[in-house]
């Protein structure tokens, strides 16, 4: 088995590390990119070069302590490893490397060290030397937890024991980055690939995804341990209406996808989505915590064999899942949390590649991607998590104690004047705005903050494809430049219930002007082009709808980088609707030279 470039950097990195400082440093690798592969690689070469080292690796899930035993053994089929896990029915407590369960192995210190006593005083004749731990953002930040008693007496065992911590995601559920802080157990990330770097190499599936009318409510919803209360989030979730309009959405976008992955509120919740699924005639089952070990693996095979199309659970599918088929996932389950944003999101990045196709390079591998049964893992976000932590290439950590509600939000009034005579426009601003910075609408001191109703829609990658939007309406708006710069038309499409904006400038020069213009033939404008932005809302009657556009995300807006024209009918609706794409108009826009 052979290592791809980035496992083979980052397990020199370990190494490199060790060689300048005897740390505890931290390896932060995208989900899907191999984390065993490394493990069993730095495993291996820690034992070649020194024989009598003791090496545990320790996780949670019983699925991932097999599977990274058998990493291992691929690797060096002749490996002296046991498994010590009460689920996987094995305790192997002298093997010289051993997969454990932290649930298992958290007080048996005594006998895996090999404890006994010697005139009158403990002694340990096979101390751990070095304990590996997979999916390590799950371990608690209070010492009084499992990990902390374990790693505790490991400690006092061995007081240079060292740990390796492996993560797709390096900050723990409930507070900031692992490698931070007085009471951190990493001293520092010693290598990163994230999703963008995998699904730039051709390695991770991309994510896409498409606007869901059906969005789920938090308001009211209390918060405990960095997260929403189960109860409570489960109580605001689990509607019978909500539900079958969620339900409706994913049978309706996901009519060509395989393996629908549901993330539910909780147990009666993905109970109730199973069933609502099951009444469309659709394969469904539901996994929970409380789901037999046995039952469990059978569900499981079952939908990697596509014998189920659907998969409901309740936060016990978010690490150690490995289905490369997951095509769409359906978020329903609201979290605060961006570590397990990132961890739901990762089940749907592994890839399948199109059979006969080389894998040589980054661009073979991605065309393979495209032309196989899985270009895309379509998200459906109903639970408002890429408005909230950001696309899933971008997301980072709050700060503890730095809040983690949206910024508040008001909205320009349609429907009065300022004391200048200027109406509002509907654009959704901070709630320190004093002037709409769309129309220069200038608010009264005792405006109210008035939060926008509409779902979110925000792209789930930055480096995701272009992709098109059917328009319901357009509107053109006089957009004042900075400073002395020329005003531009400010262009809001409509799709479903998402504003994108556009910035078109008939007034400028070089490439500003030439968008503008070619927008203006485009859609049937007559000649001479508009001088200026007056003579364009003057003059929007000879232009034709537009049907579609083409967006590519940046960052957590769209840009607008094609347009559909329609057929020939009267001007546009002109009235503003409430606009949810709040970035500014590009800086390019008001530079002196622009390089087209």
């Amino acid at each position: 088995m052979v290592l791809r470039y980035f496992q083979e950097e980052a397990v020199e990195a370990l190494f490199d590390y060790w060689a300048e400082e005897p740390g505890n440093p931290l390896i932060d690798l995208a989900t899907g990119t191999g984390k065993s592969m490394v493990m069993a690689t730095v495993i291996q070469r820690l034992c070649q070069g020194w024989p009598d080292m003791r090496i545990m690796v320790v996780t949670h899930v019983a699925e991932l302590i097999e599977q990274s035993f058998l990493e291992l053994l691929g690797v060096w089929n002749q490996a002296p490893a046991g498994i010590f896990s009460a689920g996987l029915n094995r305790r192997d407590a002298r093997s010289q490397i051993i997969f454990a369960g932290i649930q298992t192995v958290w007080n048996k210190a005594d006998l895996i060290c090999g404890a006994r006593v010697v005139d009158g005083e403990k002694v340990y004749d096979r101390p751990i030397d070095v304990v590996l731990v997979d999916e390590c953002h799950l371990i608690p930040k209070n010492s009084d937890t499992q990990y902390g008693q374990f790693f505790r007496v490991m400690r006092e065992v061995n007081p240079d024991l060292k740990i390796v911590g492996l993560t797709a995601t390096p900050f723990r559920l409930d507070s900031g980055r692992l490698d931070e802080g007085e009471d951190r157990m990493f001293d520092r990330v010693v290598y990163t690939y994230g999703i963008a770097d995998g699904v730039r190499d051709g390695y991770l599936a991309p994510l896409s995804s498409k606007h869901t009318a059906t969005e789920l409510s938090m308001k009211g919803v209390g918060k405990q341990a960095g997260d929403y209360k189960q109860s409570a989030m489960q109580a605001a979730v689990d509607k019978p209406d909500v539900t079958q309009a969620a339900v409706d959405e994913i049978v309706a976008k996901g009519a060509d996808k395989r393996s629908w992955l549901c993330f539910c509120s909780g147990v009666e919740h993905a109970e109730h989505v199973r069933d609502e699924i099951r009444s469309r005639g659709i394969s469904c089952e539901m996994i929970t915590g409380d789901t037999p070990k046995e039952e469990r693996r059978r569900i499981i095979e079952d939908f990697k064999a596509y014998r189920i199309r659907a998969l409901t659970n309740n936060s016990v599918l978010t690490t150690g899942f490995n289905h490369r088929g997951v095509d769409l996932i359906a978020a329903l389950r609201p979290t605060l949390s961006a570590s397990l944003y990132l961890q739901m999101m990762g089940r749907g990045t592994r890839v399948l590649y199109a059979p006969g196709m080389s894998l040589d390079t980054p661009d073979e591998r991605r065309a393979a991607i495209a032309a196989g049964p899985k270009p895309s893992c379509l998200v459906l976000d109903f639970a408002g998590l890429v408005d909230k932590h950001g696309p899933v290439d971008m997301v980072q950590p709050k700060e503890p104690g730095s809040g983690d509600g949206e910024a508040p939000m008001k909205i320009c009034p349609t429907d009065r004047q300022d004391k200048n005579d200027n109406y509002g426009c509907g654009e959704k601003l901070h709630a320190s705005a004093r002037v709409c910075t769309c129309c220069n609408y200038e608010f009264d001191i005792d405006d109210s903050p008035k939060i926008a109703s509409t779902a979110a829609d925000v792209p789930i990658m930055t480096m995701a494809e272009p992709e098109s939007r059917t328009i319901s309406s357009r509107t053109f708006r006089f957009h004042e430049g900075k400073g002395d710069k020329p005003p531009s038309v400010k262009v809001t499409f409509m799709s479903g219930m998402t504003a994108i904006n556009e910035w078109l400038c008939p007034q400028h020069s070089g490439f500003a002007k030439t968008k503008a213009d070619r927008f203006w033939l485009a859609h049937g404008g007559n000649r001479p082009f508009p001088k200026g932005v007056m003579e364009w809302l003057e003059r929007q009657s000879e232009l034709t709808e537009t049907a579609e556009i083409t967006v590519q995300p940046r960052g957590k807006y769209w840009d607008v980088v094609g347009h559909m024209p329609g057929e020939d009918y009267a001007a546009n609706d002109n009235s503003e609707p409430p606009a949810n794409d709040n970035r500014p108009r590009p800086a390019w826009m008001d530079e002196e030279d622009i390089p087209f």
